[in-house]
């Protein structure tokens, strides 16, 4: 039997295990706990975002392995959601550069499988624990083509940086004909109306190549770390 629970605006099926949810505390605590001692030590750290529909050989799947490998090299920690796609490329791009390549799996009511790429992983029921994972160990956000998800990540990281709850860490989007669009949309739509202030566009950088991207990412971690 399922229920449905929303918990922190986010609503999935977990299962009934005759508990009441005082008592789902203590897993969702578990959850943290596991998280923690798992991840530590990972700096530096960047989590990179994308679809998981994208298959191998795609110019997608190719730039995000390509992002991967040169993180790898620069002795950075991949973080990924740890399935297929997007979050696949990433991790192998580490892993064949040997480096750290990390997977936060999800359970899902369709199972998604851990990419066999990641070094290091982790497995949550829980999405807003997932997330606070995904968000907690990194200097940066790499945010290639995707969907909901994806989208869901940027504008979340985006809303904690805008309050002050995380420090301003690069939000970088990878491919100017898929994002250029959303950015003139804000632009037009959301800064035009007085919705948001044209600093917050600002934690945005746009990219196309691998190249670029590292460059962001040494240039925050070089001004930014403090061990």
């Amino acid at each position: 039997m399922k229920d449905c629970n929303d918990i922190g605006g986010m609503q999935y099926l977990i299962d009934d295990m005759k508990v009441g949810d005082t008592w789902r505390i203590f897993k969702i605590l578990a959850e943290f706990v596991e998280g923690f001692e798992k991840l530590s030590g990972i700096d530096p750290a960047v989590t990179v975002f994308g679809s998981a529909r994208v298959k191998e050989g795609d110019a997608k799947y190719e730039l995000a392995r390509e992002i991967g490998r040169k993180l790898a090299a620069e002795g950075i920690s991949v973080v990924t959601g740890g399935g297929p796609g997007v979050m696949e490329a990433a991790n192998r791009g580490a892993f064949e550069a040997g480096g750290q390549s990390i997977g936060l799996n999800i359970e899902l009511p369709f199972e998604q499988k851990i990419n066999p790429y990641v070094k290091k992983s982790v497995t949550f029921d829980y999405f807003f624990v997932r997330k606070v994972m995904l968000v907690k160990y990194a200097n940066a956000f790499i945010i290639l083509p995707g969907g909901f998800g994806t989208m869901d990540e940027l504008f979340e990281a985006i809303t904690l940086i805008q309050t002050g709850k995380i420090i301003p860490f690069p939000m970088i989007l990878v491919g100017t004909e898929y994002w250029g669009g959303l950015l003139d949309w804000l632009k037009n739509s959301m800064l035009e109306n007085g919705f948001i202030k044209k600093q917050d566009l600002q934690y945005i950088q746009l990219v196309d190549t691998p190249d670029e991207v590292i460059t962001i990412v040494r240039q925050f971690l070089d001004t930014n770390r403090t061990v």
